[in-house]
């Protein structure tokens, strides 16, 4: 993106002034996955789309609101704060899943462990070598980091489903934030004990896309950064093994370091535990042989809700699984999705032959032995970038397997097996649709050049066309769920859909570079934007012609994720200044408290800052948590509502859509010798589209008739022209659009 977008993203945000109120209904039913989902969502529309727009990240001041503008804040401060609080709120905090004490890596190594090694890093034996095996790893990271750890803190490998996050206990606004995360824990009584793919596979994603940042560069002992070049290395020379002379340090800082290694421990953790305890054939739970895996000699996928029972082994040591129970073996489809989507970005991450940029540099020292093994490429024994790359694998060959319906041609939300069969469903809801695009077009990428990339790339294209021609209500709007079984009949339209439509199609556009799902992308958006944003009150709804929105966590993070995808690939100028004005009305409110002090400082009699903790100095409607009035962490609302009280923005020219036209385009553009412009209507309507040169005089006349509605191509050749510039001219009934295009020869 240039930086003349932000120019014109900042002429447009003119916010607007409602005494309509967004209101918090529900705090108690944290959902994991949707929170999840969210995280990822806003920490892709943080800091990576700001540098995107041009924003020089380094003017940011996350204690001055709004400043440079209010883009750059609400997406380089806003969503990279409340995307990083959500991660850490939920793996190291609130408590809620299994401890790391009991994950398998740290079973497996404290098995290993001589005679009397039970008390060596705890000072306290208490007949278990795992609390001191754990605390060996995290003195090891601390080493590797130059940071000393939290106290008190969570680390989880396995996510529960769901949870009440309303805290027990007073904050201890002295010691919590980093001396003592003890009162920051939820009530376990409260939490739904039970393992779910979809909440550990976007938690997953979360955990990769934080230890990702953080583990991509090296600092010094004075915290200063230093880039990865290839030659400069916190190891010994031709070792993998930390040099304690040489001062280069893992991560970009030493928190960053040290939490990105125990992110990264708790994702292969967390992976193991998947592969090697929660496959399950129809029958019972067990393992999955990933590297001689294949679904035609028997299925083992991760069914949609596992029951834990916990019991306790000593009073000083966390719960432990006694028992595990398949309560719903459905396989379903946002699960895999969900789980894949991680599994691939870790993969990405791990990947020893990736050396494109200083930062896969960094992460090589990560994954060479210490503090993560190395590639069975390089030692001849699976490592973590094996353990990640096979469950990708395995996990698309049973989207294939169960959830692909080929006579359809479409993923199926759910699928289970039945004495070994897989039993498919009929259902096909959009917003799964638009998530296994997003996963699958990842997939192409990390498997590049194998038959896999191949067999991914054909359903996308035909699950993307799937959508086209079956969930399209025949003017740009989605429905948001399709039955096989009756032909698609009673389906309704929401945003939800019509923003997971956005975002699945822009994917399977980059995925195989197929302009009409670049065009069918742009009329969904368009379609978005007129019939559910509405202008004057900086709000979507959720259902058509409904005047109450109710927003969830997952109703946010899709339309983060479209607005998104619609400015960088779409070439939308108007989304970031929309999506901006979206999260400043919504976001803001429903985001329960800020878990670091981004400004959160009280001031003295003069207005000036004190140096002491305050509520909400920095204006955002957000306060610290140790302010927060109900005793709630930083995560989002579980539910929130808005009454509107105008009517949406359709027909508005900001959109690109002036009534009945939507979508309009031209590819390639510069062109040669010819260029196809395309549009689709929403009714039947005269329609004349015109070439003209930069005189105004004619050169071609492409159409000038009656066209009904739907969609519609029209070619027009410049072999018999000079290089230059020309506009075309498109005026459907009253209306007309004229834009430019480039033949360059």
């Amino acid at each position: 993106m240039k930086k003349s977008l932000i120019v014109t993203t900042l002429v447009i945000l003119v916010f607007s002034f409602s005494f309509a109120q967004v209101t918090i209904t529900n705090t108690q039913n944290y959902n994991t996955a949707e929170q999840m989902l969210l995280a990822n969502e806003i920490n892709e529309s943080g800091e990576p789309f700001a540098e995107a727009l041009g924003y020089n990240l380094e003017d940011l001041d996350p204690a001055v609101l709004n400043v440079p503008d209010d883009i750059s804040y609400t997406l380089g401060i806003e969503n990279y704060e409340y995307s990083r609080y959500q991660l850490g709120t939920i793996i190291s905090r609130s408590g809620m899943g299994l401890h790391m004490m009991w994950a398998p890596m740290i079973s497996k190594m404290a098995s290993m462990e001589p005679e009397g090694f039970d008390g060596s890093f705890t000072m306290a034996p208490n007949g278990f070598k795992e609390d001191d095996e754990l605390m060996k790893n995290i003195m090891h990271f601390s080493m590797l980091t130059n940071q000393a750890p939290p106290g008190n803190p969570w680390p989880q490998f396995a996510d529960f489903i769901s949870g009440d996050p309303r805290l027990p206990l007073q904050i201890d606004a002295d010691k919590f934030a980093w001396e003592d995360f003890t009162t920051l824990r939820w009530d376990r009584t409260k939490m739904d004990k039970t393992l779910n793919p979809a909440a550990m596979g976007q938690s997953l994603m979360k955990q990769y896309l934080w230890a990702q940042d953080m583990l991509s560069a090296f600092h010094n002992s004075a915290d200063e950064g230093i880039d990865a070049d290839g030659v400069i290395s916190p190891d010994l020379p031709d070792s993998p093994h930390f040099d304690p002379n040489n001062d280069v340090f893992y991560g970009g800082d030493g928190l960053d370091g040290f939490i990105g290694h125990i992110l990264t421990a708790e994702a292969i953790n967390k992976i193991v535990f998947l592969t090697k305890k929660l496959a399950f054939d129809g029958t019972s739970l067990g393992m999955i042989d990933l590297m001689n895996y294949d679904p035609r000699n028997g299925i083992k996928y991760f069914p949609h809700k596992i029951r834990i029972a916990e019991g306790k082994v000593h009073p000083m040591l966390p719960p432990k699984v006694s028992s595990m129970t398949v309560t719903d073996a459905r396989s379903d489809l946002f699960d895999q999705s969900s789980l894949l989507w991680g599994t691939l970005s870790f993969t990405n991450m791990m990947d020893p032959n990736n050396s494109s940029s200083s930062a896969h540099l960094a992460y090589k020292e990560v994954f060479d032995g210490d503090p993560f093994p190395a590639a069975m490429s390089q030692t001849g024994m699976p490592g973590p970038f094996d353990l990640m790359k096979g469950t990708s694998k395995a996990i698309f060959q049973n989207l294939l397997a169960m959830h692909y319906n080929r006579k359809y041609h479409t993923f199926v939300d759910e699928a289970s097996l039945m004495d070994g069969m897989v039993k498919q469903g009929s259902d096909v809801s959009t917003k799964n649709i638009g998530y296994v695009l997003v996963a699958l077009k990842q997939f192409t990428e990390e498997f590049d050049g194998t038959p896999l990339q191949g067999a991914a790339l054909k359903v996308v294209k035909r699950q993307a066309d799937f959508l086209l021609k079956k969930l399209r209500n025949g003017h740009g709007g989605v429905k948001a769920r399709y039955s096989l079984m009756r032909n698609g009949k009673d389906m309704v339209e929401n945003v939800m859909a019509q923003a997971a439509a956005v975002r699945g199609l822009y994917a399977a556009y980059l995925a195989t570079n197929r302009q009409r799902f670049l065009i069918g992308a742009n009329i969904a958006y368009d379609y978005l934007i007129a019939n559910y944003f509405v202008s004057d009150e900086d709000a979507f709804r959720t259902e058509l012609n409904n005047d109450r929105a109710v927003y969830t966590p997952a109703v946010f993070a899709i339309i983060a994720g479209a607005l998104r995808e619609a400015a960088l690939v779409g070439g939308y100028s108007d989304a970031p200044a929309i999506y901006t004005r979206f999260f400043k009305k919504i976001a803001n409110k429903m985001q329960l408290s800020e878990g670091a002090p981004s400004g959160e400082f009280g001031n003295d009699s003069e207005g000036a800052p004190s140096g002491e903790f305050g509520n909400d100095s920095d204006g955002d409607g957000i306060p610290f948590i140790p302010e927060q009035p109900d005793n709630l962490p930083p995560v989002f609302a579980s539910e929130a509502v808005y009454e509107f009280s105008s009517t949406p923005s359709g027909g508005t020219s900001r959109s690109g859509r002036i009534n009945g036209i939507a979508g309009l385009r031209n590819f390639p553009n510069p062109f040669n010798p010819s260029t196809t412009i395309a549009f689709s209507l929403s009714e039947a309507v005269q329609v004349s589209l015109k070439v003209y040169n930069i005189t105004g005089q004619v050169v071609a006349e492409l159409t000038s008739d009656a066209l009904a509605a739907g969609e519609h191509q029209f070619t027009f050749d410049g072999s018999n022209l000079s290089s230059g510039v020309y506009f075309y001219r498109l005026q459907a009934g009253a209306k007309t659009i004229v834009k430019k295009i480039n033949l360059i020869k």
